[in-house]
């Protein structure tokens, strides 16, 4: 081989060479995350601009069925979601119900990779079993990061024909034989029956029930005169039982404040919060481990009762994207004309908010997780 022969051979060389690691480069810039078959991270993107959702389509799983309090929610948000994120990429609400929402919470955790396209909107019946440790669920919210939280609220109420006209007649009920309709001991009425055994009410709880819906039918029939239903539901269907003098509010589940403490729901500002409610029929002030526990199921089932997640290996950017996309979709006109009647008063909030909320809604300690468990085996005969 000549000089001259082995010049050109090295100028090809240097010349593929170049090409090679310019491709390299190119490939990893449009890469968000590559995953091996154990789903372990390997490598990710560090360029993420506004262009990124463009053209594309994200999933937005519901783990209910279509109609339902979450499905709701979700299509409620989706079109401004659209709207504000850059690129106004397809996003389809995907219904995977069964279960109670753990079929579809499992396989967006089996499915899901941190590339933003694919979400999951939880609800309190996500996280109730979750915090008791249902053998069927496969999913950790350890392994996510929210990107919004929902709050909610209820009310209770009671007939008329227990002489009460307040909260504050609590003492008169505690040992009037009472009956409650519950769709299960797991979910989220685990909220009302702790409620009702801190209040010392001798209170029946009968299963089966298929929704709170049933349980406001039964009370509307007198079948029942003590009930409990969510915000919107009570606001729908309660308030004109209340105007008719058919029904009489009693107390509110409250909600977190931004520091996660309980405090009036402010739907309802002139009806006592549960901690009220117990240092009026206790004379003090909530404390130990049953209200703790009864506190930490009504964070999960209400404080953070929808959560829209990413998996936590998402990239900062992406999350970023969604934050700002949310937080202009709030002052959008119509959003603001409508939220109220569609999905109602509370706030949907994001970043340390939204942080703070999904650690009280997805963590509860282990004793008051074993006082959940030893109250449904208690009370109900039912061992998780």
């Amino acid at each position: 081989m000549n000089k001259q022969q082995f010049t050109q051979i090295a100028g090809l060389s240097a010349l593929f060479l170049a090409a090679f690691f310019l491709f390299s480069f190119l490939t990893k810039q449009e890469s968000i995350v590559e995953v091996d078959e154990n789903n372990q991270t390997v490598t990710t993107t560090s360029a993420i601009d506004e262009t990124y959702f463009e053209g594309k389509t994200i999933e937005w799983i519901i783990p209910f069925k279509e109609g339902g309090g979450g499905d709701t929610w979700a299509r409620f948000n989706a079109p401004f979601l659209r709207k504000y994120l850059p690129g106004n990429p397809v996003i389809n609400v995907v219904n995977i119900p069964g279960g109670g929402s753990i079929k579809g919470a499992n396989l967006f955790a089996e499915r899901v990779k941190p590339d933003g396209l694919m979400l999951l909107g939880t609800s309190g019946s996500t996280q109730m079993p979750f915090l008791l440790d249902d053998p069927r669920v496969r999913y950790q919210y350890a392994d996510y990061k929210p990107i919004m939280a929902y709050p909610n609220g209820g009310v209770v109420y009671v007939s008329p024909d227990l002489g009460m006209q307040s909260a504050q007649d609590i003492r008169k009920i505690k040992d009037e034989p009472l009956i409650y309709a519950s769709q299960g001991p797991t979910s989220l009425d685990l909220v009302p029956n702790i409620s009702f055994y801190l209040l010392g009410l001798d209170v029946k709880t009968v299963f089966g029930f298929r929704g709170r819906g049933a349980g406001r039918l039964a009370f509307e029939r007198g079948e029942v005169k003590i009930d409990y239903q969510t915000s919107s539901a009570y606001l729908k269907n309660v308030t004109p039982l209340v105007e008719s003098g058919e029904a009489v509010p009693l107390w509110s589940w409250g909600m977190l404040d931004g520091e996660g403490r309980l405090v009036r729901d402010s739907s309802f500002p002139d009806l006592p919060h549960f901690g009220e409610v117990y240092e009026i029929m206790h004379g003090k002030k909530g404390e130990g481990i049953a209200f703790d526990s009864w506190f930490a199921t009504m964070a999960a089932g209400f404080g953070g009762m929808k959560l829209l997640l990413l998996p936590k290996e998402t990239p900062d950017e992406i999350v970023e994207i969604y934050q700002k996309a949310i937080a202009d979709m709030k002052k959008d006109t119509e959003y603001i004309a409508t939220k109220k009647k569609k999905i109602g008063l509370y706030e949907q909030v994001i970043g340390e908010k939204a942080a703070k909320i999904f650690e009280i809604a997805t963590n509860i300690d282990a004793a008051e997780k074993e006082w959940c468990k030893e109250f449904l085996r208690r009370e109900y005969g039912l061992n998780i």
